[in-house]
């Protein structure tokens, strides 16, 4: 796996957790401020994009995960 689908599936996981924790309906509610770390994690992802900065790449390329090709397809 690469330093680009890791970061997918951690900013998927985040936005799906704090979902669960943040509406009313689900069975793991906790606050409606938990919707806030799916805001904190849209922009992170929206100025990465935009600035290429990304701190858990940079994380996960010092632990010695390969980058990749950087396109979504194979």
């Amino acid at each position: 796996m690469t330093v680009e689908r890791y970061i997918r599936i951690m900013a998927g996981f985040f936005v799906m957790l704090s979902l669960a924790l943040g509406v009313e309906g689900s069975p793991i509610f906790w606050t409606k401020w938990a919707l806030a770390f799916t805001a904190f994690v849209g922009f992170n992802l929206f100025q990465s994009g935009i600035t290429g900065f990304c701190p858990p790449g940079i994380l996960l390329k010092k632990l010695g995960v390969p980058e990749g090709n950087g396109a979504c397809s194979r």
